[in-house]
């Protein structure tokens, strides 16, 4: 089972998109273990939208498509922190 997940930082108003087939160690290491990339500089994280896949390749046509334009206006227009990322 694979996951794609959408992240979002309060504290810097950033969204972050990604995919893994263990969730919870992955938010975890967003948030606390890795020392370095992109998400270190805007934590903490929270989790804010999920889809589970079958298979790899599918989670990754998925994550590709959100990190497109068109994926990341579906996400602001969706998840909007002033209204609670519930509109999705």
């Amino acid at each position: 089972m694979f996951v794609v997940y959408i992240l979002y930082s309060e504290k810097h108003s950033k969204f972050y998109t990604g995919f893994t087939s263990n969730l919870i160690e992955r938010i975890k290491s967003h948030n606390s273990l890795s020392n370095k990339g992109y998400t270190i500089k805007y934590r903490p994280w929270k989790v804010i939208y999920i889809e589970f896949f079958e298979n790899k390749v599918d989670a990754i046509k998925r994550e590709q498509s959100l990190k497109s334009g068109r994926g990341r206006n579906w996400i602001k227009q969706n998840f909007n922190p002033e209204d609670g990322f519930i509109s999705a």
